[in-house]
C-alpha cells in the first residue's frame, strides 16, 4: 500500500502562485507515473500534469507554460508549481500514482483563485 498526502492548497489572487506537494509513503517514482488531477464543482476530474518514471512530463493545454510538475526522489515528494493562476484553476487538486500494481490517490487539496 502507498499513501499519498497532498498539501499547499489555499486561497490566492488571480496572477498569484502556489506550490502543491504530494508526499508518498514509499519511493515509487522509479515505477509509477506521478500525476496531478483536478476537479472543479460540477465538472469531471481532469489531468493537469504527469511525470513518468522516465522523466517525461505531460501537461494539459490549459496549464502549459504556467504549471510545472517536479519530483524529489530523496523526499519521495512530487510538486506542482502553479504560476499565473486564473479563477478557472479553482478546483480540488488530487495527487495520483499509476502504472504499478494499482493506482493510488491522495485526499485532495482545495485551490481557490479569487480576488
Amino acid at each position: 500500500q502507498v499513501q499519498l498526502v497532498e498539501s499547499g492548497g489555499g486561497l490566492v489572487q488571480p496572477g498569484g502562485s502556489l506550490r502543491l506537494s504530494c508526499a508518498a509513503s514509499k519511493n515509487i517514482f522509479s515505477i509509477y507515473t506521478m500525476a496531478w488531477y483536478r476537479q472543479a464543482p460540477g465538472k469531471q476530474r481532469e489531468l493537469v500534469a504527469a511525470s513518468a518514471s522516465s522523466g517525461l512530463t505531460n501537461y494539459a493545454d490549459s496549464v502549459k507554460g504556467r504549471f510545472t510538475i517536479s519530483k524529489d526522489n530523496v523526499k519521495n515528494t512530487v510538486y506542482l508549481q502553479m504560476n499565473s493562476l486564473k479563477p478557472e484553476d479553482t478546483a480540488v487538486y488530487y495527487c495520483s500514482a499509476f502504472g504499478g500494481d494499482q493506482p493510488y490517490w491522495g485526499q485532495g487539496t482545495q485551490v481557490t483563485v479569487s480576488s
